[in-house]
């Protein structure tokens, strides 16, 4: 393969590539035996701390109870006994600040004892309470930047676990990250509250039913992580990809997707082992991955973990980012977390799978099997219908960033327009009681296939809607907006909220419906849930979430559709969402203001950041390239001219055409960068309006270029090479 001399070297890296690792192998110790190794469990704390402490800190754990400061000593104590046994030398809190990435800060056990000596030491305060520099984490105008305490508290709810290095060890203990006034500067602190909000309003319907049993009603999640992986000789070579996460310049490959033959296929020998290891390390730290696969795009792939508890969920959604990508880096390929690498073909998401339930209950999205728990299951479902529709342009607000602006609308991704799909079964059932129309639902049956070696396949109630951005998925909701380089946070506190909001609706209206006679339930929730339906029956929508006449429809039925994150970061300050979000605790008018302007501001410097990119590369790497080609033809032409031959220049008059082309949009992003408002939105209107379609404009010219300079002239690595060379 030809090519330029900076792309000559990454290809023959790739190709002479051998990995450095040594093989891994589960045969001498199982995977069983691994999983949990590295985590402060209840199963090690039950072992090393005094029976009275353990339960203790259980019933904070599992119930909710409010911690007891005076077992911090002990358990703090039995921590760092654990850790120093598995070889850490220091300890880490880990925090979630606002600008999306895991945060740590690490100290010593090590104490000097006055004697020349050092002995271990790690207190109660210390595990309880730790005070890194908040001056440079963004507050959104919370406090002002010279201010600099901040706090992080313990999250006893996530357990501590051990992060290795081939150095040594340290314990991370989750924590959540206040500022001195107490206000949220992070993402666990609201969800812990919007969790605690959600279970407050849930049990008051349970009681109703007369199943509420004393157990919280707690949120689960099992987010599908999709990623791409590519060769790191092409990643250095490509200064968008290092920078922004995703190509700027790049022209279509002749094979894309196209051929489906990438989906599900058999996973490559390298990235398998990468898999592999990426595995093992999250199964030591507890992290229950289950599925991997390759996904539609070429060097796309997915991994999954089942369901936990929403806040443990979010933290593992951490720590499987940061672990696709260290372990990348050890097989010589980088991990793309970006919504939209490659232009042209399939982006990334994170399809947050959201469910409710308790210890003891179980999960209340799984339909029952007797009229009382099929009516809990419809009263409860019904709530979530309420909520979406309500509050989607929340929904839709808590997924908007730059980076998903790319692919929110496109052929993978559901559309800005949020609507819910039910199937058919469940929507027959709701439709019967919104128009008082009985009529015999779906019932279970199974599927022959046709050949006699296959046993029959038990039929789902209802068919899978992939185009859908909120969908029923047989005992949960599968929120499919979400990006793949977001934390889960943001969308579970959304969640949590809304449905404590719906909650609290539907127990009130079936309060007053009953005044206390268990009697009345039955009528009651018949006429709820048809009230319910006949209101937000809008928001169902079971077809092609991407054909045009559902656009149509939809704009007919009033639903938004908020089609990039300018449009949608509005709606976090807007007054009926700043009074839900204080009514229920969970994020105070100051909090969600500071977010917005967080946001606002991420939003802005990720475009201009990669408009400024856009300009540096198609100044100094594209623009040089189509001149040195542009000049070859020119002196070509004119050789075969001054000896009698006669040359086509349509090619030479398109490549000046493009060239000007490219250096004219160059400069008119240039201009544009200029622009300078202490208004953020409007700012942020600039960005979206202006730079953003100029960046398109540029890559245009210089990607039709791509496709005509000297293959040996043109030095970025190709889409064919970094998407087909493993």
């Amino acid at each position: 393969m030809s090519g330029s001399a900076t792309r000559l070297s990454a290809i023959k890296a790739v190709t002479t590539y051998k990995p450095i690792t040594e093989p891994l192998s589960f045969a001498s110790t199982p995977a069983s035996e691994v999983f949990g190794g590295n985590v402060f469990n209840s199963s090690v704390m039950k072992r090393v701390l005094p029976k009275p402490v353990y339960k203790t800190l259980m019933r904070t754990m599992e119930k909710g109870e409010r911690l007891d400061p005076s077992i911090a000593d002990v358990v703090a104590n039995a921590m760092k006994d654990w850790a120093i046994s598995k070889g850490a030398t220091h300890y880490a809190h880990v925090f979630y600040p606002l600008t999306g990435i895991t945060a740590e800060k690490h100290d010593c056990f090590l104490v000097p004892d006055g004697n020349g000596g050092a002995i271990t030491e790690f207190s109660g305060k210390a595990l309880i309470q730790g005070e890194p520099d908040a001056s440079s984490f963004p507050s959104g105008g919370i406090r002002e930047t010279f201010e600099a305490r901040g706090y992080t508290a313990w999250d006893v709810t996530s357990p501590a676990y051990i992060l290795e290095n081939p150095n040594g060890t340290t314990m991370c203990i989750p924590t959540a990250f206040v500022s001195w006034t107490g206000e949220a500067l992070d993402k666990k602190t609201p969800l812990l509250r919007a969790v605690q909000a959600m279970n407050a309003q849930a049990q008051r319907i349970l009681k109703l039913f007369g199943t509420y049993d004393g157990e919280p009603v707690f949120a689960t999640a099992g987010p599908e992580q999709e990623y791409f992986l590519i060769d790191r000789n092409f990643f250095f070579a490509r200064p968008d990809l290092l920078t922004a996460g995703r190509t700027l310049f790049g022209n279509r490959p002749p094979k894309g997707q196209e051929f489906e033959d990438h989906y599900f296929g058999a996973i490559p020998e390298r990235v398998l082992a990468f898999m592999l290891e990426v595995e093992r390390e999250l199964f030591k730290l507890g992290v229950p991955v289950k599925t991997r696969h390759n996904e539609v795009a070429p060097a796309q792939y997915e991994i999954a973990p089942i369901f936990e508890a929403a806040n443990v969920a979010t933290d593992h959604q951490q720590l499987i980012m940061i672990t696709l990508k260290r372990v990348a880096e050890k097989y010589g390929m980088a991990c793309l977390l970006h919504e939209k690498p490659f232009a042209g073909i399939n982006g990334s998401g994170k399809h947050l799978n959201f469910s409710i339930g308790s210890r003891t209950l179980g999960n209340l999205l799984d339909p029952g099997s007797d009229p009382r728990s099929n009516a809990q299951f419809l009263t409860f479902c019904a709530a979530i219908i309420r909520a979406v529709h309500k509050h989607s342009k929340l929904l839709r607000a808590v997924v908007a960033h730059a980076g998903n602006d790319h692919r929110l609308g496109a052929n993978e991704a559901p559309p800005a327009i949020l609507s819910i799909f039910l199937g058919d079964q469940l929507t027959e059932v709701f439709d019967q009681i919104r128009t008082g129309k009985a009529s015999s639902t779906a019932k279970e049956s199974f599927l022959h296939v046709g050949a006699d070696v296959l046993p029959p396949l038990p039929r789902d109630s209802g068919d899978r809607n992939r185009t859908s951005p909120f969908a029923f998925t047989g005992n949960r909701f599968e929120f499919r907006a979400v990006g793949s380089s977001q934390s889960i946070a943001g969308p579970l506190v959304a969640l949590n909220t809304i449905l404590a909001e719906s909650f609290d609706y539907v127990a009130t209206e079936l309060e007053k419906a009953t005044q206390g006679d268990p009697g009345k339930l039955n009528d009651a929730v018949q006429a709820l849930i048809k009230d319910l339906m006949n209101k937000h029956w809008a928001i169902i929508f079971n077809g092609d979430n991407y054909c045009e006449s559902w656009h149509a429809e939809a704009e007919r039925l009033g639903l938004p559709n908020l089609r990039s994150t300018v449009d949608a970061l509005p709606a976090l300050v807007e007054p009926d969402v700043i009074k839900m979000f204080e009514k229920y605790k969970v994020l105070s008018k100051r909090e969600l203001e500071s977010r917005y302007d967080i946001y606002l501001e991420q939003y802005c410097k990720t475009v201009t950041m990669e408009a400024r990119l856009t300009l540096k590369i198609g100044q100094t790497i594209c623009w040089p390239a189509a001149v040195r080609y542009q000049n070859e033809l020119a002196t070509t032409c004119a050789n075969l001219k001054a000896v009698g031959y006669t040359f086509d220049t349509n090619t030479l008059d398109k490549i000046t055409a493009l060239v000007k082309g490219l250096q004219d949009s160059l400069a008119e992003l240039k201009s544009l960068l200029e622009h300078h408002s202490g208004d953020k939105l409007a700012h942020a209107k600039h960005c979206h309006d202006k730079l953003v379609p100029a960046m398109v404009t540029a890559r245009k010219f210089a990607d039709e270029l791509e496709s005509m300079v000297a293959d040996d002239l043109w030095p970025l690595p190709t889409y064919q090479e970094m998407l087909f060379i493993k």
